[in-house]
């Protein structure tokens, strides 16, 4: 069965061409100019994954990840945009996006993204981990404390999986910037991770301040409790 792709972007041209090369490589692709219309087309269809545009009529992309996050928390998201600004690309991050690529860029490079985060995606091998109250289902990507869901985003919840399945380890900063951020040039990367290790706190642990699943190591990274 092929992978589901919506695509959203204003350029009506750019919509043509890139659906004409994504179909060519094996994906089933919905388009869309406004972000009207892809959010009824995302209600309404099994979408794999989605690349939005930044600036649309109706719109603008770094919102519409954000109110998307709040639903479909697993969506894998490429932001497409012209903006090259590394505050553009944190911010796009920080909201949940997944991945971001500027314009113009090569359609090859966009499907190798396409491919290597649906891979990401997928289920892990073992489908459930319990450590204490946490419990990750890794069929359905549902993450629970005490039998009550928690909404994380895919890079929210990929970084959990990574530590979890690490856990007892010193796991090096490094090491997580070149798993979940090894295509991006960011300059303040470490920010990111920060801020991802600190809604990941607010989420899973009872008293965030003094974090039981998640210890910082000074210097190094982090650990998860074993």
């Amino acid at each position: 069965m092929s992978d589901k792709l919506l695509l959203i972007d204003d350029d009506p041209d750019i919509l043509r061409v890139l659906k004409a090369n994504l179909e060519l490589h094996g994906f089933e692709v919905s388009t869309a100019e406004t972000w009207e219309i892809g959010r009824s087309i995302l209600e309404s269809s099994g979408i794999d994954l989605l690349l939005l545009d930044i600036m649309l009529p109706d719109g603008n992309g770094i919102d519409i990840c954000r109110t998307i996050r709040t639903g479909r928390r697993s969506l894998p998201i490429i932001l497409l945009t012209a903006k090259d600004k590394v505050s553009d690309k944190i911010i796009g991050l920080d909201v949940g996006a997944d991945d971001y690529v500027v314009k113009p860029f090569e359609t090859l490079e966009l499907i190798a993204r396409i491919k290597a985060l649906l891979r990401r995606s997928k289920p892990a091998a073992e489908e459930v981990t319990c450590i204490q109250n946490l419990s990750i289902d890794y069929r359905r990507r549902l993450v629970r404390i005490r039998d009550r869901e928690i909404s994380l985003t895919p890079k929210e919840y990929e970084l959990l999986c990574f530590l979890v399945a690490r856990r007892g380890e010193v796991v090096r900063r490094e090491d997580i910037k070149k798993l979940l951020w090894k295509e991006h040039k960011i300059y303040s990367w470490s920010r990111v991770i920060d801020v991802h290790i600190q809604h990941l706190r607010q989420k899973i642990e009872t008293d965030p301040s003094q974090p039981f699943f998640i210890s910082t190591i000074p210097g190094v990274g982090y650990r998860f409790r074993e």
